[in-house]
């Protein structure tokens, strides 16, 4: 359910995109992330950090592009997120010694803590890349192809990057069936 909210923004951007134009596009998504901060906080009376965050960056560039009427902002979007996501990362690894990768993932992954440090380099990297490559598709290619790459490209990429990671790190995965040798009774 919840890559549903997380894709949610960007497919009725894509559809706002193909009916209409990129700046009624950037208007729906404002308008969609922001209902679902709402709508969180109404339902389950929490707001998850990331939609959080990603409900300011594209209200702020969003806004902007909506203001000056020039889609530079809107288009940056992507790469401010996922460079945030990956100084997040790299900031409370390297200064505050939390693995957020770890935090994640460990009722799922039960690796050493040196596959915890290199998995959390890994999505540091992927992040970065992810970001360029935004760029890139961006100033390079047309908008609409920007927009499909935004949708299918990078939905893809993640997809692909996440069973690339699940098959490198099977070895680790946690079976709910059997009992951890490393739990003491009552845990």
């Amino acid at each position: 359910m919840k890559i549903f909210f997380d894709l949610l923004p960007v497919i009725l951007f894509f559809v706002a995109y193909k009916l209409f134009d990129i700046y009624v596009a950037t208007a729906v998504a404002i308008g969609t992330t922001i209902a679902l901060i709402l709508w969180s906080k109404l339902v389950f009376k929490t707001v998850d950090k990331a939609l959080l965050i990603n409900g300011a960056i594209i209200s702020i560039l969003g806004g902007i592009t909506l203001l000056l009427h020039d889609k530079t902002y809107i288009m940056w979007k992507p790469t401010a997120l996922y460079w945030i996501g990956a100084l997040v990362l790299f900031v409370s690894n390297q200064f505050f010694n939390k693995n957020l990768i770890q935090q994640m993932m460990h009722k799922v992954l039960n690796p050493p803590a040196t596959v915890w440090h290199k998995l959390n380099w890994v999505w540091i990297l992927f992040l970065v890349v992810l970001g360029i490559l935004n760029l890139y598709v961006a100033f390079h290619f047309t908008e609409n192809a920007w927009v499909n790459f935004k949708l299918f490209g990078v939905t893809s990429l993640m997809f692909a990057f996440m069973i690339g990671q699940t098959l490198v790190l099977k070895a680790y995965l946690v079976n709910p069936n059997h009992e951890d040798p490393n739990q003491k009774d009552g845990e």
